[in-house]
């Protein structure tokens, strides 16, 4: 049997958390993940929380919002929307499209938290009703970043493959799924599974540890700017495959790693993806 091959497909970046990204044709990934990535964030001045789509019924509107940089910091747009994170008046524009009041911030709070609404109840009872909250610490195996748990996500074009073979008549977008890195591999199924524990060696110079199988939340089947809602992008997985990420919980929905960053590099489309 020939040796599955894989190599870097396309590389994104979020510079807000929870607002849709933009592809890089290059990215330079540090100890803190591809720079730029999740360098601000939206936090609720009532609450103190960190706006996340993974709360829907409350901030399914984030993903009505693009980011992405510039040389003069982050430009965000939106049905309506047209602001600098620079601009004295973002906060207010960005609150009245939100209906909340947020502030965006470089810097997480002291023990930063957002809410996380329960996957399976969601798929249950949909986006409107009111779901059981698990209010979790930002930055996990990334202290003092907005990040969830750790600084690179990837994703395969094998585990695409597989949640639209799952899915007959959509196609999976990894939009939906939030990657930094889509690695492209003739493996089959999901692949990335057995990375965990493992180095990946990425381009002449990135190595990553990969630590753990990424669970899935409410997001994929959120309508991401143009693409409309469904909830099969987390219900195939809910039903054909479920892992136990960490040991504090069950099985859960999941596609895709995450990984940790011990050497620096820079990368781009085409570099080879080697597991060690």
């Amino acid at each position: 049997m020939t040796p599955a091959r894989a190599a870097v497909a396309t590389l994104h970046r979020y510079p807000v958390k929870s607002l849709l990204g933009e592809q890089l044709d290059t990215a330079d990934v540090i100890g803190t993940g591809l720079t730029g990535d999740r360098a601000l964030a939206l936090r609720d001045t009532t609450t103190g929380r960190i706006a996340s789509a993974k709360h829907p019924r409350l901030w399914q509107r984030l993903l009505t919002l693009t980011a992405t940089t510039d040389p003069h910091g982050v430009h965000i747009t939106g049905p309506g929307t047209d602001v600098h994170s620079t601009d004295p008046a973002a906060a207010k524009t960005l609150s009245a499209l939100l209906g909340r009041d947020v502030e965006l911030t470089a810097t997480p709070p002291e023990q930063a938290r957002l809410d996380r609404a329960d996957p399976d109840a969601f798929l249950r009872v949909g986006i409107t009703a009111t779901l059981p909250l698990a209010a979790s610490a930002l930055g996990g195996a990334a202290p003092g970043t907005f990040f969830d748990f750790a600084p690179v996500h990837l994703l395969t074009t094998a585990t695409l493959r597989r949640i639209t073979a799952l899915h007959p008549g959509h196609t999976a977008d990894p939009c939906r799924y939030r990657p930094n890195i889509v690695v492209d591999t003739t493996a089959d199924g999901f692949p990335e599974d057995d990375w965990v524990g493992r180095e990946l060696r990425i381009g002449d110079d990135l190595v990553l540890r990969v630590i753990v199988t990424t669970p899935r939340c409410a997001i994929p089947t959120l309508a991401h700017g143009g693409l409309p809602r469904d909830l099969d992008a987390l219900r195939v997985l809910a039903r054909h495959h479920r892992i136990v990420p960490l040991p504090a919980l069950g099985p859960q929905p999941c596609a895709g790693v995450y990984a940790q960053v011990l050497h620096p590099g820079r990368i781009g489309p085409g570099d080879p993806v080697r597991a060690v």
